[in-house]
């Protein structure tokens, strides 16, 4: 219980510089709002009296603390441009990129795990070497250039699943597992080769030690001997299948522009471009807040693996 507790107590000044960091980031880049809104026939009074309704002209740190206030009481604004609350923006984009994001997720952890668990039981055979280098392609080539070339492949030359675009799940689920596909698979494939090759060098680690060699002389089977090392290793594999979630908040934001995909990357990046404050901030706190809890999970979930941990 102390061990959880410090963990989560570890999280508020986490979060407390990560909203300073995300309020210095956005206002302190160059660039005006008001000036974007009013158009480039605004006079320089028009802009002015537009920055004092929208509350730019107050001091910085008098800004920060009604944003931080707000957002503590999960009041993210309104957009500068749609006069929409970021609130309603959020949802409607939230299902896009929570489906690719677990459905990715899930996607890695299947196929990375137990091809890094075969590499390294068969180390140093043809086998091996195939997963490695698959690991290294997969690791190196730009997801972007993967992307169009699953879209030309798969979609364009076969027809087997639609070139751009999201169904939501309530409305078709055969529509909305093809509409995944291609970009699920184009973003995990990085993800996987993170995996896969964290777990064989984990894994081979385990393997050679004098428990695993005592298991095998007792005749133990290979599935038993596998599950035993596996379970061994389980730390650092869970350190990475964290740390891979940093992967994937950046990935989505490329995998929805190639697959035209209504989700909260496009809206950043429109936002971005716009200099909408509110909704900016908002992803990346919030972001940066899932990527927090993520890795909470993950310590947490240590004391599973190596009861040690929870002292």
């Amino acid at each position: 219980m102390n061990y959880v507790l410090r963990r989560i107590l570890a999280t508020i000044p986490v979060m407390a510089v990560v909203a300073i960091l995300v309020f210095l980031l956005i206002h302190l880049s160059p660039g005006d709002p008001a000036a974007q809104i009013a158009g480039d026939t605004a006079s320089a009074a028009d802009i002015a009296t537009l920055r004092a309704g929208l509350g730019l002209d107050q001091p910085l740190w008098q800004q920060f603390f009604q944003w931080a206030w707000h957002t503590a009481t999960g009041n993210f604004g309104t957009s500068l441009f749609t006069k929409v609350p970021v609130n309603e923006l959020l949802a409607s984009r939230l299902g896009p990129t929570l489906s690719i994001t677990v459905v990715t997720t899930f996607l890695a952890v299947v196929v990375g795990i137990p091809l890094g668990v075969v590499a390294a039981y068969r180390a140093g055979t043809w086998i091996d070497r195939i997963v490695m280098l698959f690991s290294v392609l997969a690791f190196s080539v730009p997801g972007f250039l993967v992307g169009y070339f699953l879209i030309y492949t798969m979609a364009v030359h076969v027809h087997w699943f639609p070139v751009q675009g999201y169904v939501p799940f309530d409305q078709n689920p055969m529509a909305w597992f093809r509409s995944l596909v291609l970009p699920c698979v184009n973003l995990a494939l990085i993800y996987v080769a993170l995996i896969t090759r964290m777990t064989r060098a984990t894994v081979l680690e385990v393997l050679n030690e004098d428990y695993i060699r005592t298991a095998r002389a007792k005749g133990l089977g290979v599935l038993a001997v596998l599950s035993h090392a596996l379970r061994n290793a389980a730390v650092p594999i869970a350190t990475t299948v964290g740390a891979g979630i940093a992967l994937l908040i950046g990935g989505v934001v490329v995998t929805e522009t190639v697959f035209a995909i209504p989700g909260l990357g496009r809206l950043v990046i429109d936002s971005v471009q716009r200099r909408d404050y509110p909704v900016i901030q908002s992803v990346l706190f919030i972001s940066a807040g899932v990527y927090v809890l993520i890795n909470l999970l993950i310590d947490l979930s240590y004391g599973l693996f190596d009861p040690r941990i929870k002292n």
